[in-house]
């Protein structure tokens, strides 16, 4: 699992095979295979460990904020997913790769784990945003994760492809900070969100 986290970290999680992996520990691609039916059940398990390490990061942050605005709270959810690209990568590749090649029984007890994490961060959120539903903080998680995943990509391209955007000033819109466009569509989100609850009540 050592070994996977900072292959992924420092190549990409796209580009880590199995092999890759038991290489780096000294062990027969064949014989890692008896703990692990999958690379990607190794990265979904990972992705499960970093759920858990980025809500508890999130839920303390954001218990720390003193009477909170919006913008604080979308700043905070912003910044604790940008500083995790590990993190962020792994979003981008568990609906596309790593939940489609595991059992149902490794894909069940991810869900389980990631779940009851939305259901706390959920509870976090509501506990600054107390107009916020429970369905509300449910699609703010969602959001933020999504975008996240999709912007990391957006944000870290080749080397190649980064030389290009940077030597051509009409290509300028395809350089991407995560934190701070992440953190202007929640501030949007939230507002709307807060706003129609004010109207149902």
């Amino acid at each position: 699992m050592h070994a996977a986290r900072s292959l992924g970290t420092d190549n990409g999680i796209s580009k880590v095979t199995l092999t890759d992996i038991a290489d780096a520990v000294g062990m027969h691609k064949s014989a890692m295979l008896r703990y692990y039916e999958t690379r990607e059940e190794i990265f979904l398990r990972l992705t499960a460990d970093a759920w858990q390490e980025w809500s508890a990061a999130l839920c303390h942050e954001l218990h720390m904020l003193r009477q909170p605005q919006t913008g604080e709270v979308a700043a905070t959810i912003a910044r604790t997913l940008a500083s995790r690209g590990f993190f962020c990568d792994l979003l981008a590749q568990t609906p596309l790769h790593l939940e489609r090649n595991v059992s149902l029984g490794t894909l069940r007890e991810y869900k389980l784990i990631a779940l009851a994490e939305v259901d706390r961060l959920a509870t976090a959120i509501r506990s600054v945003s107390p107009s916020l539903n429970e369905q509300d903080a449910a699609d703010i998680i969602a959001t933020a994760t999504s975008l996240a995943g999709t912007f990391w990509h957006v944000a870290t391209p080749g080397p190649e492809v980064a030389g290009l955007y940077r030597s051509d000033p009409r290509l300028a819109h395809a350089v991407v900070e995560i934190e701070p466009r992440v953190t202007r569509i929640l501030i949007a989100l939230l507002d709307g969100m807060t706003n129609a609850a004010a109207r149902r009540n």
